[in-house]
This record gives C-alpha cells, sequence and structure tokens, in this order.
C-alpha cells in the first residue's frame, strides 16, 4: 500500500505543477491608454502619393483582360512541316515512283505424294472399357468396369460385351473365356487404362 499512496501522490505533484503552468501560460487581454485616431476616422500616410503613369505602367504583375476581345494576328514567318526529314532528295523519290517495282516470288514446293489411307481395324470390344478400380469383400471381388457414362460391375461368372466370361479375378490381372471358340484372355488390371488384351 505505501507504493502506490507514494505513486499516487507523485501524479498529485505533477498534475498541479501542470495546472500551475497552463493558468501563467494562458494568454490575458492587455489595454492601451489612449488612441491615435477615432473610430471611422481615415489614417493619413506619411508617404507622397504615386503618380498616374506610374500606376499605369505595365511592370509584368497586372493581367490584362482587354487583350482577350483582340483577334489573333497571322504569323508572317516562314512555315514548314515539322515531320518532314531535313534531308529529301525529291528527284530520287520521284524517279523511284515512276520505276516499277519487280516481286520476286519464291518458286512453289514440289506437290506432296499422296500416301495412300489404310483402314485401322476397329478396336477389340473390350478396348472400350476402362478399368476404374476393385472391391474386395471376403474371397469375393468385383471390379469396376467404365463404358462411356455408364459403370458396370463384374464378378466372377458374370459376362462381358456378350461373349466374355470374367473366370478369375485378381488384384493385377482379369482372366476372361470366349465363348463362342472356348480361348481365354488374360487383360492386365491398369487404373484408368483401357482394358488391352495379352493371349
Amino acid at each position: 500500500m505505501n507504493r502506490q499512496r507514494l505513486i499516487l501522490f507523485i501524479l498529485v505533484i505533477v498534475f498541479g505543477i501542470a495546472a500551475f503552468w497552463s493558468y501563467n501560460a494562458m494568454p490575458r487581454p492587455k489595454t492601451i491608454g489612449t488612441m491615435a485616431f477615432k473610430p471611422g476616422q481615415q489614417a493619413k500616410s506619411s508617404r507622397p502619393a504615386p503618380d498616374k503613369s506610374a500606376r499605369d505602367a505595365d511592370d509584368g504583375t497586372k493581367l490584362k483582360i482587354g487583350l482577350l476581345d483582340k483577334e489573333p494576328t497571322p504569323f508572317k514567318g516562314y512555315l514548314r512541316n515539322i515531320f518532314k526529314p531535313v534531308f529529301v532528295d525529291e528527284v530520287k523519290i520521284v524517279k523511284q515512283q515512276q520505276r516499277p517495282i519487280a516481286i520476286k516470288l519464291p518458286p512453289l514446293p514440289p506437290p506432296v505424294p499422296t500416301v495412300p489411307v489404310v483402314s485401322t481395324p476397329a478396336p477389340p470390344p473390350l478396348a472400350h472399357f476402362t478399368f476404374l478400380g476393385f472391391l474386395k469383400k471376403g474371397s469375393v471381388r468385383t471390379i469396376f468396369l467404365a463404358k462411356d457414362n455408364d459403370i458396370l460391375l463384374v464378378k466372377r461368372g458374370d459376362i462381358i460385351a456378350g461373349r466374355y466370361e470374367a473366370t478369375t479375378i485378381t488384384d493385377q490381372t482379369l482372366t476372361l473365356k470366349v465363348m463362342d471358340t472356348g480361348g481365354t484372355i488374360i487383360i492386365p488390371l491398369i487404373e484408368n487404362r483401357p482394358l488391352a488384351m495379352v493371349r
């Protein structure tokens, strides 16, 4: 508590000093004994009045508005095109304009031989399917195949594209049996890739 009282005492002293200083620094009105001139009376100047000729003399500090009413006089000096080149050989230019300009065209390239278009065989029906991933639930694996905007779920024993039967599904491969020929196709399963046959 003693420390708080000491701080409060110091602050009171500082406040008193500040109030005393502001009171002394405050401006106070002052009075004079008598006025040299009565109210409304013009003061007499000791300087001599300037003559009229000195007032009318142009010292460059006054704006003469009357000059704006005058019509501008045309320039009588030499006029030239400031954008024209300084040194121009006009005779040479006239001769160049009269002379026909020969334009040399590059030779035409030799004709490109036409390559016969070889028709590529249509992709196998399985190439239209894209492998998206698989789901393993217990011992049953289900793979997800996308064709256009459709998603097909394939398990073991399902038939794909009307002629392929899924016989074995592992994490890496899909084994299909061709129903009409009895052949076997092994397809590696790569995500977001179309099905490619490996015989």
